[in-house]
């Protein structure tokens, strides 16, 4: 797999394989090593373009101060339109350009994630307290807190571990994120609400769950379906939050299958 790196803008960004373009987004607290595993199989099929987001990994000396200026950082070194795949708040990033920049995006694909994570009965989510809390112990022990994280993922899939082994291993040999990264993920994480906003994306739309996730709970799936009757789903059963670790091989073929039915 030929890879091309690009470091001579404040975001750092990874490229692999031809074809279609595909810009996988990470997750809060992460970065973009997290999908080495995923672009190996995926650029066999696409032009893989992989970015730290502001403040995460290569990009830690970067800042944000809100979605959209997350998301512009972003899109200025991306492809001029490309398929979006964003993991968890990475989803919010890729929901965000499929409603503001409509131009630069042919189809989207949403894994783990949801368009509004804090918990707002009736509608499932997570607690505010449980938000802070992790920031807290991640600001304090960011390694531990991320071997903590990761382990997660292999809930329900224990051939999983030598995988998840390496990918520890990938996601720490980056930079740790800042704190002002960090909190401002969160921020992002607590507040950010566009369910009634999702009627207006009109382009094709995936949305990919983990059985077992204990972030974004299953049920979220069927919510969001009444609000996007238009979109598809898929659940990994023997997935948490990162399907992409827990279950590679299906996962890479329900992207494959749904980007050649958008062509």
């Amino acid at each position: 797999m030929v890879e091309i790196e690009t470091t001579a803008t404040e975001l750092h960004w990874q490229s692999f394989g031809e074809g279609k373009d595909l810009v996988l987004l990470h997750g809060w607290g992460m970065n973009g090593a997290v999908w080495q595993q995923t672009a190996q199989r995926l650029s066999q099929h696409f032009r893989v373009h992989i970015v730290d987001l502001p403040g995460f990994g290569h990009s830690h000396q970067a800042s944000f101060s809100s979605l959209a200026d997350l998301t512009q950082q972003v899109l200025n070194e991306a492809p001029a339109q490309a398929v979006w795949l964003g993991w968890s708040l990475g989803g919010l990033v890729a929901s965000h350009i499929a409603l503001h920049h409509p131009e630069r995006i042919s189809a989207l694909i949403t894994v783990a994630s949801s368009p509004c994570f804090a918990e707002q009965k009736p509608w499932r989510g997570i607690q505010a307290k449980v938000l802070k809390a992790f920031t807290a112990q991640l600001i304090d022990d960011f390694q531990l807190t991320i071997e903590r994280f990761i382990a997660l993922q292999a809930m329900g899939s224990p051939s999983a571990r030598q995988d998840l082994k390496a990918l520890k291993q990938a996601v720490l040999s980056r930079p740790m994120p800042n704190q002002q990264a960090l909190l401002a993920g969160l921020n992002l994480l607590g507040e950010v609400d566009y369910r009634q906003r999702l009627h207006q994306v009109e382009i094709p739309t995936l949305r990919l769950y983990g059985r077992l996730d204990g972030l974004v709970p299953i049920q979220v799936a069927e919510d969001v379906a009444a609000l996007m009757p238009n979109s598809q789903s898929y659940v990994f059963s023997q997935s948490s939050h990162a399907p992409f670790m827990t279950e590679l091989e299906e996962f890479c073929q329900q992207i494959t299958h749904f980007c050649h039915l958008t062509r």
